[in-house]
């Protein structure tokens, strides 16, 4: 209760990066390759802000 909304976001954002940084290294021990994990992960997060 006292967050400002600013703050919230800030904290939103960096769960988000930590999200994507763990998702993207996950993909990349996969075996896909770096650009293309980069690329995929972009393509999602673009796609939900569109939705």
């Amino acid at each position: 209760p006292s967050l400002k909304d600013e703050e919230l976001d800030v904290i939103g954002e960096l769960i988000s990066n930590m999200y994507g940084a763990v998702e993207v290294n996950k993909l990349i021990k996969e075996g896909t390759p770096k650009k293309e994990a980069l690329n995929g992960f972009m393509k999602r997060v673009m796609g939900s802000i569109d939705s």
